[in-house]
Parts: structure tokens; C-alpha cells; sequence
């Protein structure tokens, strides 16, 4: 029998003290709700009785950890509760253990008052981590509940005894938290802008959990605020050790989240239309480049918390532009030329910079979202026509559908809906979202992932007015992805699916769906040739350590083709991007999301030749987290965004270039807040990754 996991109890009783104050978003007002209504506590037949439900409804501790018999304990950040008696033995002869206990009673008290005395290694194919837990926890339990709790925990409900049914009675309304009209406000737009990408606008979920009043009333506000405070081991980020928000934040946002979600606008074409600007038309643009700069080296650089993105000359190392942009700014996609960067940012804003000015300057810009993560070109130009430069698409969350806009004045031209019926279930859902999208060399096509409902589209814009689609099946929650490297195939990540779905934009048709490790979020993912499976295509994951590399070569290694052929190990999960270069012998991957501050700023590269452990990690930084790779033009250096704090002076974020032969590293870009992605113009125009 395994050792038993150390409990981190979710407890958020002290977090007055656990909670900085940095960088945070306008402070709610300090008026003082009612406190929710509890609902009552269920009997149970194990031995510990209602005290001890009431104990773990008190502490929260089922948004952290499996405990049988407890309503909703399904918690994924601590350990799992269920055979903790038997594992405390074994711990406590180990020589890892470094607590004082010798019985089981004083194991557990020990470690629900002085939770850091000893760590364990493994919390749900996670590291535990120090500080998850609040020692406070023993000052907000009585002699009696604690007692209760251990009593319980020793001798929990087995099999054969009644337990708790899964699914939570709906909780009357008026059973819902109160918030002031200012508490609401504030409220509605953090979620908007913080946890809508993950959670849903309408809170129905995707790639995190649905947080809808039938699951989050069960776990009450003290569980909610300590899933806020700490994230999870699932790419959740731990908003409240980070500092984004203070206890009295989390609270307003726990609140917020036990009532009904409010429901958003539409966004009409009239009013689309109201924010389109064109600041330079385009028979006032240079007809040539008029920069002595390599411009086709430049980075185009978010930096999310300025609201703009930065051209930095990958030559030089220079900031040659900050431009305004929407908030959030999730990609940049260049136009087939390069010439143009089209930015959008989560507010649904899509900004157009002209990389040929002396200057890059925005020469267009409109809103055609509330929320979006994707933009793209048209690039096709063969026998049904040339588009080079000539449309754009936005990708919405919010609305969910997605635009087609006049590449060089982004105009809109016409709105598709994306609203529909899941490919399991059949169910009809009201918020399926648009996430990545690329263009085919192929067709006069954009291939657009309809996240929630599971469908991949082929778009033929050759009327953009009336746009032809195909719909292929494939599975839910589709996020990001790329091409092979040919580029006639694309995989993506449906990562709430475990799964990578692979089309044939040649044959138009759907090839495979790939089973993963937990939660794949490869970013565009990485190319390359494995010795021993042929060309590969690879993926990071933000629920498993690991990276996962399926056969792409069918006619040379037919046998490997559209298999998950090698999973690579890490020294954690969180993994948000992969990179390499068909120049370098390295496979570039951060864990960004990893709940370990020491590991949220280490990246690790694989050697190509020998892709069965990481080469080599390090640290990139003493602060934030390492996020996000990009190659130059030459495919000679990689740079890595290390992601700060905008409040914090020294501390709000760099680049860290490295000579990608060597490992070793050039240059700093300091000073840059909160800089995310780096899109390289040469290689984004080609699909190098």
C-alpha cells in the first residue's frame, strides 16, 4: 500500500496573514455582505458523526481533498483522504518523514496544525508544495471538532456504507450569498477578464471545471476562496499566493461565483462597425519598406498588463515601437506578406500594424468581441484564386462566433455563429467558443476549432459574404494546435478530452484522434524527428509532467503514424508552450502554470537525439514565471518571456535571450511589463515551430 499523502488541507481561515497585497485589479468596496446561509450539514454513518462534516464544511476541505462520505470532497490540490490511516504508519518509519508524531492520532493533529512540519512528495501525480495549507486552521477548529476530524479521518466510510450521492442538490435561490451592487460590478469583470478563458463566460466550463450555482454552493465560500488563493495542480493560477487579488477580493469573487452568472451582450455588425477605425488608409501606406531594419526579424511581444504590444528588432535587441492594443493581447498573427501584425486581445479588439513604417504604427483597429483568443489570414494563392493579405477572421469567446473582416482595413464583412449541438452528448449548447485558427496552403480555407462543442470547420472564404463550412467531428473542449511539418496536416488539443484530433487539410477530412496524458496544451507544439519513430510532432501538458510525441510521417513510418509514440517525463506539470527549430538540436519547454514558484520560472530543453529525460533545467529567473518560446528568423536563439509583476519596479517582467547551440545566455530585455508571447515575423508567416 502506498505511504500515505500528507494532508494540505484547503483551509483559508488565515489568509489575512497568507495574502499580499500586490498587483491586483481596482479594489471592491469594503461594504460588508451578509454571510451566506449554510446549508445544512447531511447525516452520515460513519463514526465521527455530523461534527466532523460540519469540521470539513468549516475548513473548506473538500475544494482540496477526496474524503468518502463528505458532500462534494472531490478536490484535486491535496491529497486523496480516503486510506490515510494506513499510509501514516509507513510514513512515519520512513526516513523521509521529518515530523515528530509516533501514533497516527498525533500524525494527523500534526499535520492539521503544523501542516509544513513534513511535506509529501505526491499530491494526485503533483508535488505537494509548502504554504498550501494555513496553520491557522487549528485556531479555527475547537478541541472537539478536531478530535472529531481525526476520529473520522482514521475510520472513514467504507464501500458497503451509505456515502453522499455525486451530484449536489440544486441550492435554492435564495440560498446564494449577497454582494453589494459595487461588490457585483467589480466582481463580473475580474471573472470577465481572469477566468472566463478557462471557465466559461456563462460558467458552464472548458479547460476548468463548470462553476454554475449547482456545483459551487456545495463547496461554500471558504472552499471556493481556497481553490482562488492556492490554484490547482491542473493549471489553475494560485491568484492569491501570487498576490493578484487580497483576502478581500477572493471572498467578493467566492461569493460571486455561488449566484446565478449574469448574462452577457451580443455584439451586433452596427456596433462592431461604431469601433472600426482606420488610422492610415491603405493607399496612404508606404508601397515599400521604409525601416533599414530587418523587419522580417522582428519580435511582436505581448505585454499584457500595459495593454500593448512591443516590436523589438531581433537584430539589435531593441524596443523599436510600443503600440496600443486591446487588453490582454493573446496572439499576434502576421499577414501572408508579414507585412502587417494583426493583434487581438481578450477584449475582442483586433489591432493592425504596419511593419514597413519607419515607426510600426496601427493603421486600423476594431471591436468584434467582448472576449477572443485567435485571429488569422487568408494565405492561400493557387488556382481558385489569390488571397494573399486580402482577409482576416477573428475568433470570439464571447460572443461565440467568429468574423470575417477586409484584410487590409479590417472592416467586418459577416458574422457566423458557432452555437450548436456537442459531438458526444448531442446537447445543445449555447456558449461554444472559438479557439485557434489557421490557414491551409491548400484551399482558400481557415480551419476554426469550435471548442466546447467538439467540431473542427473548414471555412472557404472565397465568399467571405457566404462562407462555405465543413464540419468534422472530433472531441470537446478544442483548444490550441498546429501543423505538421509539411503543413498538410493539423493536430489539435482537445485537452479537457485527453486527446489530440489530426486533420488532412490536402484531403479535408478528419485522420485521427490521439490519446494523451492529462490536459495537452502545446501552444503551436513543436516539430521534429525522433531517431528511433521518424518525424514527430510534440505537446506539453498542463495536468501531467510530461511531454507526449506522436508519429507524423505516414508514408516513411507508417507504424508510428498517428500514435502517441514517446512520453518524455518532466520534473512537473503546468506546461503551457513547446518550441523548437528544424535548425536546433534542442526541444524547448517551460511549466509556467506549476503551483511550485521554482519550477513556474524553470525551463528545460531535450536533446533531439536523445528524447528520453531532459537534457538539462534551470532557473531562468529569481522572479515570475518563465512563459512562452520563440526562435529568430535565423533559428540561432530562442527567447523566453519571464512574466512579472506589473506593480512590483525591478520585477515586472524581461525577455531572457539564449544562444540556442549553447544554452548559454546573451541578453536581457529588461523592463517590459508583464511580457507573454513573442511572435517572430518570419517564422509565424511560415510555420516554423
Amino acid at each position: 500500500m502506498r505511504p500515505w499523502k500528507h494532508i494540505v488541507t484547503g483551509a483559508m481561515l488565515g489568509l489575512a496573514v497568507l495574502i499580499g497585497c500586490a498587483r491586483q485589479a481596482e479594489t471592491p468596496p469594503t461594504t460588508t455582505a451578509p454571510a451566506p446561509q449554510e446549508a445544512p450539514v447531511s447525516a452520515t454513518t460513519a463514526p465521527a458523526g455530523d461534527l466532523a462534516l460540519a469540521a470539513f464544511k468549516k475548513g473548506g476541505c473538500g475544494a482540496c481533498h477526496i474524503i468518502p462520505g463528505v458532500p462534494n470532497a472531490r478536490g484535486t490540490i491535496g491529497p486523496d483522504l480516503t486510506n490515510i490511516a494506513q499510509g501514516a504508519a509507513q510514513t512515519m518509519q520512513s526516513s523521509a518523514y521529518t515530523g515528530k508524531a509516533t501514533t497516527v492520532d498525533a500524525y494527523l493533529r500534526e499535520a492539521i496544525l503544523e501542516p509544513d512540519v513534513f511535506v509529501a512528495p505526491d499530491c494526485n501525480g503533483s508535488s505537494c508544495q509548502k504554504g498550501i495549507m494555513s496553520p491557522s486552521l487549528g485556531q479555527g477548529l475547537s478541541e472537539e471538532e478536531l478530535a472529531a476530524v481525526i476520529t473520522y479521518l482514521k475510520n472513514p466510510p467504507g464501500e458497503t456504507e451509505a456515502v453522499i450521492s455525486e451530484e449536489p442538490a440544486a441550492a435554492p435561490a435564495d440560498a446564494a450569498p449577497t454582494l453589494s451592487d459595487e461588490e457585483f460590478a467589480w466582481a463580473k469583470l475580474v471573472y470577465f477578464e481572469r477566468c472566463a478563458g478557462c471557465h466559461g463566460t456563462l460558467r458552464k466550463g472548458a479547460t476548468g471545471p463548470a462553476l454554475t450555482p449547482d456545483k459551487t454552493m456545495a463547496l461554500g465560500t471558504v472552499g471556493l476562496s481556497t481553490i482562488i488563493y492556492n490554484g490547482t495542480p491542473r493549471g489553475m493560477p494560485d491568484w492569491g499566493k501570487q498576490g493578484f487579488f487580497t483576502q478581500e477580493q477572493i471572498d467578493v469573487l467566492a461569493r460571486f461565483l455561488q449566484r446565478e452568472p449574469p448574462a452577457p451582450p451580443e455584439l451586433p455588425m452596427e456596433r462592431m462597425k461604431a469601433s472600426w477605425n482606420v488610422y492610415v488608409a491603405p493607399d496612404q501606406r508606404p508601397d515599400t519598406p521604409q525601416t533599414t531594419r530587418n523587419w522580417q526579424n522582428y519580435f511582436v511581444v505581448t505585454l499584457r498588463d500595459a495593454g500593448q504590444v512591443a516590436v523589438i528588432d531581433g537584430d539589435t535587441y531593441e524596443v523599436v515601437s510600443n503600440v496600443d492594443s486591446g487588453y490582454a493581447v493573446h496572439i499576434t498573427r502576421m499577414s501572408a506578406t508579414g507585412r502587417y501584425a494583426y493583434v487581438i486581445g481578450r477584449d475582442g479588439k483586433l489591432a493592425m500594424i504596419d511593419l514597413w513604417m519607419e515607426t510600426p504604427t496601427k493603421v486600423a483597429e476594431v471591436q468584434v468581441c467582448y472576449d477572443a483568443r485567435s485571429v488569422e489570414v487568408s494565405k492561400y494563392n493557387g488556382p481558385k484564386g489569390d488571397f494573399t493579405d486580402k482577409l482576416a477572421v477573428v475568433g470570439c469567446y464571447w460572443p461565440p462566433h467568429f468574423v470575417i473582416l477586409d484584410g487590409q482595413t479590417l472592416e467586418p464583412i459577416h458574422i457566423v455563429s458557432t452555437r450548436g449541438y456537442t459531438v458526444d452528448t448531442m446537447e445543445y449548447h449555447p456558449e461554444p467558443r472559438v479557439a485557434s485558427i489557421v490557414a491551409s496552403d491548400f484551399q482558400p480555407e481557415w480551419i476554426i476549432n469550435v471548442k466546447e462543442i467538439g467540431q473542427i470547420w473548414l471555412v472557404n472564404y472565397a465568399d467571405p459574404k457566404a462562407p462555405q463550412i465543413k464540419m468534422l467531428q472530433a472531441a470537446r473542449f478544442l483548444h490550441d494546435g498546429g501543423w505538421d511539418a509539411t503543413h498538410r496536416y493539423f493536430l489539435v488539443a482537445a485537452n479537457q478530452s485527453n486527446k489530440v484530433a489530426v486533420v488532412d487539410a490536402q484531403e479535408g477530412r478528419m485522420v485521427a484522434l490521439v490519446h494523451t496524458p492529462k490536459i495537452p496544451h502545446p501552444g503551436r507544439g513543436a516539430n521534429w524527428v525522433d531517431p528511433e519513430f521518424g518525424p514527430v510532432w510534440s505537446s506539453g501538458h498542463l495536468g501531467d509532467p510530461a511531454i507526449v510525441s506522436i508519429g507524423t510521417d505516414p508514408e516513411g513510418h507508417p507504424d508510428y503514424a498517428w500514435k502517441a509514440v514517446r512520453v518524455t517525463p518532466l520534473p512537473g506539470a503546468g506546461s503551457l508552450f513547446i518550441k523548437t527549430h528544424p535548425n536546433s538540436k534542442w526541444i524547448w519547454i517551460d511549466m509556467t502554470l506549476n503551483s511550485d514558484p521554482v519550477l513556474a520560472r524553470t525551463i528545460c530543453v531535450i536533446a533531439k537525439e536523445n528524447p528520453t529525460e531532459p537534457h538539462t533545467c534551470w532557473e531562468a529567473s529569481t522572479y515570475g514565471r518563465a512563459v512562452h518560446f520563440e526562435y529568430n528568423a535565423a533559428g540561432t536563439e530562442v527567447w523566453v518571456s519571464i512574466w512579472g509583476d506589473a506593480s512590483k519596479p525591478g520585477e515586472t517582467g524581461e525577455i531572457v535571450v539564449y544562444d540556442d547551440a549553447t544554452l548559454t545566455e546573451k541578453v536581457r530585455i529588461p523592463n517590459l511589463v508583464t511580457p507573454t508571447g513573442k511572435f517572430n515575423v518570419y517564422n509565424t508567416v511560415h510555420d516554423i515551430y
